[in-house]
């Protein structure tokens, strides 16, 4: 097909072919753009593009059959989207046509239309389709049926788009089963206590029983291909993991509750396996197949240099407190013959003994944050959680971690010790206060929504720095890595443990740690506008 060619079709015919390719691509986008970026196949007929063409006047037919566009429709002509009530929309046949094409592609759009959802879509390349095709021999140019999936091209190195297809169907499968398994009214039980922090690390398992419930309450409708519809656009919108339901914690969890058993006994379970030590953690060496399958991956991400990690320094966080920049003062010299007469109303005023003020960390951050020049904390005895920001030690490497993106780069982490650690193991003195440098949420919380990887705060301590850091591995933990490389955790565990941080000689991000779900009672040293107050913070909120 051509724009450039009259042959046996009149101009005003190829004006309007021009009309209909770029209604195509505009639809295309815009529905896109009206109802996500999630798209699905169909049990369309595979021969959509006869329906196309025998629709069209007799006389055009010839002129129209085209290997490129036929290639195009049977492709991606049955490809739909799903709106949040559950309707199906194909994607690539719009409303309004020039009048040639009409009655063809309301025909095509008829049938995918009534077609039943069969999965999730996924293709690569930059067009779909083969938007110009150029003649040689004619020195001219045919235009085709394309478009230009802006923000939906599969781009993955470690899975073609027909394996990540395979694998929603079986996702598909494993949700329909859990949610037969775990009613509603199960998991409304387990919301209540994640929800209240009855349980050990609850933030880990939160998220993913929020969204199970709620696709449970989006199946209540009763015609049946919607609830079907919905649950497909469920699959294709769940984060990683999510409708793995009975392999994961969240099924645990919810076994342990439908069987009746008690809180205290759901309870010692659950903080059982969700042990720092053991949530995720791999409890053995990985095999030689693993360590190939590693390699293998690694090699295919290009993500050698992601291992390497070093401690970070302030100027790499994103804080959302620091101290006041210390104006200089003018002091007289003293050597004045008036220097020592006080002018007239100048009065020395001792400052109050105000007892510390109990109040929780959000309020801590809405009032005081703001007014505070400078903030110290008062080191106390015991263990207590002493943490470290981390980074990549090479910027440019393949991002790893589930915050860190190609779009918004984000490779700091953290890590801390189970059960605390000793000021004295972080060259810290107990009963003294620390100048606290800054204050910064975190790495999780910086961009996006990561709420299972749990809300905290670090409150970067001056000359803090970890002395067992040669012992404690790189702290890449297979909890908080992206899922393409959940199948070799084994093998990144066992290097992890074996690799040694880097930069301690620049290390100046570690501090004290505060988090949603933790118990602590920390006093911290605020001044403001030349007044000091000190506060204890014992919970989040």
């Amino acid at each position: 097909m051509t724009v450039t060619i009259v042959n046996q079709i009149s101009q005003h015919n190829e004006n309007a072919y021009e009309v209909f390719l770029g209604g195509i691509r505009e639809y295309f986008n815009s529905t896109l753009e009206n109802y996500g970026k999630a798209l699905f196949t169909t049990d369309a007929t595979k021969d959509l593009f006869s329906i196309f063409l025998s629709k069209l006047p007799a006389n055009t037919r010839q002129h129209y059959t085209c290997n490129a566009c036929k290639k195009f429709v049977n492709s991606f002509g049955g490809v739909i989207t799903i709106t949040s009530g559950g309707n199906t929309i194909p994607v690539m046949w719009p409303d309004k046509v020039p009048e040639l094409y009409q009655i063809s592609v309301d025909a095509v759009k008829n049938v995918v239309s009534k077609s039943k959802v069969t999965g999730v879509f996924y293709a690569g390349g930059k067009a779909w389709g083969q938007p110009v095709t150029p003649d040689k021999k004619r020195n001219i140019e045919w235009y085709h049926m394309s478009v230009i999936p802006k923000g939906v091209s599969f781009n993955s190195l470690t899975k073609t788009p027909f394996q990540a297809m395979a694998e929603k169907r079986e996702d598909y499968k494993t949700l329909i089963g859990a949610l037969v398994e775990f009613p509603a009214e199960a998991i409304e039980q387990a919301l209540v206590v994640l929800r209240t922090d009855s349980l050990y690390r609850s933030e880990k398992v939160l998220g993913v029983a929020e969204w199970l419930l709620s696709v449970h309450k989006m199946r209540t409708v009763k015609n049946k291909r919607t609830r079907d519809n919905l649950t497909w656009l469920a699959v294709a919108t769940a984060p990683a993991g999510f409708c793995h339901v009975k392999s994961s914690m969240i099924g645990t969890l919810l076994e342990d509750i439908v069987s009746g058993l008690s809180f205290e006994t759901i309870s010692r379970r659950f903080a059982d396996k969700m042990h720092p030590l053991q949530y995720q953690r791999p409890q053995s060496a990985p095999s030689a197949g693993n360590i190939a399958q590693a390699e293998k991956l690694i090699s295919q991400l290009k993500a050698a240099g992601s291992l390497e990690r070093r401690f970070a320094r302030l100027d790499e966080l994103q804080l959302v407190w620091h101290p006041a920049a210390k104006q200089e003062q003018i002091e007289p010299d003293g050597e004045g013959v008036f220097s020592h007469i006080k002018p007239k109303g100048s009065v020395s005023v001792k400052n109050l003994e105000i007892p510390a003020i109990t109040m929780t960390w959000k309020k801590f951050s809405e009032t005081v944050l703001p007014i505070a020049d400078e903030i110290e904390f008062f080191v106390p005895h015991g263990r207590e959680n002493y943490t470290a920001l981390v980074t990549a030690v090479n910027a440019d490497a393949p991002p790893i971690l589930q915050w860190d993106t190609e779009e918004r780069r984000n490779p700091v982490s953290w890590y801390l010790y189970h059960n605390g650690s000793l000021p004295s193991d972080w060259d810290l003195s107990a009963d003294e206060w620390c100048n606290v440098t800054g204050i910064a949420f975190k790495p999780s919380m910086w961009y996006g929504d990561f709420k299972h990887q749990g809300e905290g705060v670090v409150f970067i301590l001056e000359g803090a720095v970890d002395k067992r850091w040669k012992k404690s591995g790189n702290a890449l933990f297979p909890e908080t890595l992206k899922s393409e490389l959940h199948g070799i955790r084994k093998t990144i565990e066992a290097y992890s443990r074996s690799a040694v941080l880097q930069g301690i000689d620049d290390a100046s991000a570690c501090g004290i740690g505060l988090s949603k779900s933790g118990n602590y009672s920390f006093i911290f040293r605020v001044a403001s506008n030349g007044q000091q107050v000190s506060y204890k913070l014992d919970r989040w909120d």
